[in-house]
């Protein structure tokens, strides 16, 4: 199958990540390059130019996963935020954005199931996870209030998975709830765990 005219070298390896999810997601991590190369209507040869075996192409899709949520929050960030928790703020808006589109979450949700069956996925998944541990703890807020406001947050993206609902008003006040404990106030002492322990 000839290349496709007018596709760039980076569009062409972005209709083979974009395919290679909906394959996955449809067939699990059976899925051969075979289903890939079709889906993305390239050859399998010019896959095996991008990606030389399906472990490359499955890590790559995952690591693809990871960065485009890591770039969506760094997008959110307001430029004219210079206070502390400006980053967990962006992750709150970016979240609690996902929770209101229930289609992208149930595509997001099978792909991640069938991802997270291959070890070293979950290796990239954990050190995905300890950056993300790293970046919001220097972003100025008590540990407590940002182990708080994370769960919260990561919870509020999920809510797609077990409820849909046209009135999205509870989810908004959610969101205004979480980015005002990104700031300093009595709440805080209230949050803090017994002893003031974080």
């Amino acid at each position: 199958m000839p290349r496709v005219a007018g596709r760039t070298r980076e569009d062409t390896r972005r209709a083979l990540l974009d395919a290679a999810g909906v394959c996955i997601r449809a067939r699990g991590t059976s899925a051969t390059l075979d289903h890939i190369a079709k889906e993305a209507g390239v050859s399998k040869g010019g896959l095996l130019h991008h990606f030389a075996t399906k472990d490359d192409l499955v890590r790559a899709l995952a690591q693809d996963l990871f960065d485009r949520f890591r770039a969506d929050v760094t997008a959110a960030v307001d430029a004219e935020d210079t206070g502390p928790g400006r980053l967990t703020r962006a992750y709150i808006r970016v979240s609690a954005a996902f929770s209101r589109d229930p289609g992208s979450f149930r595509d997001l949700v099978p792909l991640l199931s069938h991802l997270a069956t291959v070890p070293e996925i979950t290796d990239l998944a954990r050190e995905d996870t300890l950056r993300w541990h790293d970046d919001l703890a220097a972003d100025g807020l008590p540990h407590h209030v940002t182990a708080l406001i994370t769960a919260a947050a990561d919870g509020l993206s999920a809510v797609p998975t077990w409820h849909h609902h046209p009135d999205r008003r509870p989810l908004v006040d959610l969101e205004a709830l979480l980015i005002g404990l990104t700031t300093s106030g009595p709440a805080w002492d209230h949050l803090a765990p017994p002893g003031g322990t974080a």
